[in-house]
Formats: C-alpha cells, structure tokens, sequence
C-alpha cells in the first residue's frame, strides 16, 4: 500500500507510475485519496480539540466541587456531557473517513521501478537474459499428460474423481519425482543461507491484506466461511506475515526464509488447451523464498535471488529465459518483477515456473513492517518473494525435456533424492 504522504509529496511520480500500468482512473482515484485524507485530517483536529475541552472542563468540575461551587459545577458537567456525545459522533466520523481512505488505496498498485519496460500484456514483457539448449526429441516424443499416462505418474482423472479438475493426483515414481525436487529445492536454498519454516495453509484476513492478495480483486483466492479463512495462494503470504507488526532492528538484515506449501488458487476463467495437464492447477506444489530487506540493499537482494534460482534450472539443464515484466503484466503488489520461463520442447512453448520480485514498501506498510534507523526513526522495510521453484511446470518439462525412446531420464542433481535414474 502507498504511503498517502508519498502521494502527497510525488503526485506527478505517482501518476506516471500508474499510467505505465495502464491504471484506469488514476487522477480520480489519487484525487479522491487527497480529499479523504483532507477530511480525516480536519474530523480528527475537531476530534482532539473536542477531547482537550472535555478534560479541561472536567478538571474545572473538580476544583469547584471542591470550593463547594455546586451549582457552577453542575452547569459544566452539563456541558462536559455534550462534548462527550460530540466526541463519540466525531469518533465514528474518523473511522468512517479513516475506512474510506483505506479502501481508497487498497485499490492502489504499488509504482513500477524505473527500469520496467512500457507495455500492455505479457507480450510486451523483455527478455534479458536466456540458456537455451533445447534437446532434439524423438519422432514420437509426447508431452507430459500423455507421459504421465503412460508411465502411470500422475492420474488426472482420479483427481477429478476426487474433488474436481485441477487437482492432479501423482501416484509412484511420479510422486517420489514430486517429493524429490521439494526435497532438492529446500536444499538449495537453505544452503544459500535461507532458513526453512513450515508455515500454516491458510491464513486470517489480516495476512491475506499485509502482503496484497485481498481484497481479492481477481476472485483466485478459496475462502472458508464457515472459519473466515482463506487458503493461502502462495507460501509468500504466511511467510511474510511472519514478521508483521516487527519493529527490526538494522542488525537484523537480511532477514532471508524458505518454505514449502502446497498452494491454492481458482484459477477463474482458464481454460482451453494451454491449461492442459500441469499447466494451470487449482492446487500445487511450490517452495518460495523470501526476503526482509534493508530498502538500502533490496535491489542488491533481489539480483542474488534472480541468480539463485539460475542456478537451480542450471543444475537440472534446463532451457530457459529471463523476462522483466512490461508495466502491463506487473502484479499488483509489485515494483519490479523478473519471470522464469523453461522451454517445453514437447508442447513447443514457454512455461513460467519462477516469479522473483520485490515490492519495496509497498507490503511492509499493509504490515507495519518497520526497523529503527541509525538516526533513531522507524522506517519501512522492504519486502521480496520469489519461486524457487513452482513444481508443475517444473515437472512437465523434466517428462518432456528428459524422454527418450527407452523411457524418462532423471536430471543427475536429483537422482540422489529419487533413488532411480530413469522412469521406464
């Protein structure tokens, strides 16, 4: 969430932040910000001036009590008990002023970094960066749901059977290849200094709104009435809350954690072919890692985070590309976004696997995520999230990329987890 006096000091900045978005409205909505905060402001004035009469005149009620001034007294009280019904309707104003403004800026994007390219959609998104050696498949090369079929990996059906489509259920050497690459990521991770959490599956309203996922603008999130809870989307929303409400102290950066959840998301209104198999899921398999960042080194953090997970696609020989995201398809939370993408040479097509990003303190201010300064103030952390890695897509192009003609190789860094080298 924007701070509202970043947009009352950087009106312009903001602005053209918004218009690189394509965010419809801007001006309306920053100018209904400002007139909001304005009568927040002059209600909460009126409110304190009220209260600083209402104690004057009740300290005057106890010395002319005592200089047995009764009738002086009781004229006072009197008023004492208006001032007090007026506080209570000034009270309600300011929530109802102080909720509008609220409401206002969880409708907000964060600003875009200065370095995201213009654009409208993911086609517009830049490539900077790629390793691509994309293997020569046999004539009879299939892509992965008809692998998993064949090889009795993973039981589409069955999941459908059970709760519904999008609910895949990995059976076999399919489910110990799944366990093997969690296994193989919290390892990687951990030895680069993250420290492993396992964190709960769903999570209250306040989480779900200290890191940007409600209000749910796009209906993904799976919400449990009955408890008022949501099923997370991502372990990025636990994990960070971890540290909401902190006030850190600067020795305590980098703050640098890994987890692995499964995840949920309704995935409303996709369909089609390019969702098929383990493309698009309504629950899967994801370990995250994420950052708390002095706002001096964030950027600096965010560069290590984008080579890690390099590093990961590099030891499974992986093709893949980098892309920083377009102002068009840089999510809501974030100012600079850096996808991973892996070459599926069976289906002939890019799979996003990986999103690192960093939201500076647009997630720290819905946290009240803060540490002390040299100079003794509190100031905003900055926050920092990425895949390493999201599994399905994952999973899809190890089948796809690694088959031969005598069955499915395994990547040599994961054999050690899996226990077998080929799936035949």
């Amino acid at each position: 969430m924007l701070q509202v006096q970043f947009i009352k000091d950087n009106q312009k900045l903001v602005l053209e932040g918004l218009a690189k978005r394509n965010f419809a409205n801007a001006e309306e909505i920053i100018e209904s910000v400002l007139k909001a905060d304005e009568t927040r402001r002059k209600v909460q004035v009126l409110l304190d001036n009220t209260l600083a009469e209402s104690n004057a005149l009740s300290k005057e009620i106890g010395i002319l009590f005592k200089s047995g001034e009764v009738q002086k007294a009781n004229i006072v009280k009197e008023k004492t008990s208006q001032l007090k019904e007026q506080s209570k309707e000034l009270n309600d104003e300011l929530n109802a002023s102080a909720k509008e403004l609220q409401d206002l800026l969880f409708q907000i994007p964060n600003i875009p970094h200065s370095s995201v390219p213009q654009g409208q959609s993911e086609e517009d998104n830049e490539e900077i960066y790629k390793e691509a050696e994309i293997p020569t498949l046999h004539d009879a090369a299939l892509p992965h749901w008809e692998l998993a079929k064949k090889y009795n990996l993973i039981d589409f059906e069955l999941g459908t059977k059970i709760t519904g489509a999008g609910f895949p259920v990995y059976k076999g050497k399919g489910a110990r290849l799944q366990r093997a690459l969690i296994n193989y990521f919290l390892d990687k991770n951990t030895d680069a200094g993250y420290t492993e959490y396992q964190v709960p599956h769903l999570v209250n309203e306040a989480s779900g709104i200290g890191t940007g996922s409600l209000p749910d603008k796009e209906g993904q999130m799976y919400y449990v009435a009955a408890d008022d809870l949501y099923l997370i989307p991502t372990a990025e929303v636990p994990v960070t809350n971890i540290f909401r409400g902190d006030l850190l102290q600067e020795k305590d950066f980098p703050l640098a954690c890994t987890a692995y959840t499964p995840c949920f998301r309704r995935e409303a209104g996709s369909y089609g072919a390019h969702v098929r198999g383990l493309n698009r899921l309504h629950q899967f398999d994801k370990v995250e890692i994420v950052r708390i960042e002095h706002p001096d080194n964030s950027y600096k953090a965010l560069d290590g985070m984008v080579d890690h997970v390099k590093s990961i696609l590099r030891d499974l020989k992986l093709p893949y590309r980098v892309l920083r995201l377009c102002g068009g398809d840089v999510t809501f939370a974030s100012a600079l976004t850096y996808d991973f993408e892996v070459f599926s040479t069976a289906q002939d097509r890019w799979l996003e696997v990986s999103s690192v990003s960093n939201f500076e303190t647009f997630q720290a201010n819905r946290l009240k995520l803060r540490f002390k300064n040299k100079e003794g103030k509190n100031q905003l952390a900055h926050t920092l999230n990425g895949s390493a890695l999201a599994l399905p897509r994952i999973l899809a192009s190890i089948l796809e990329n690694y088959q031969t003609e005598d069955g499915i190789q395994v990547p040599e860094a994961l054999i050690p987890y899996t226990g077998f080298d080929i799936i035949n």
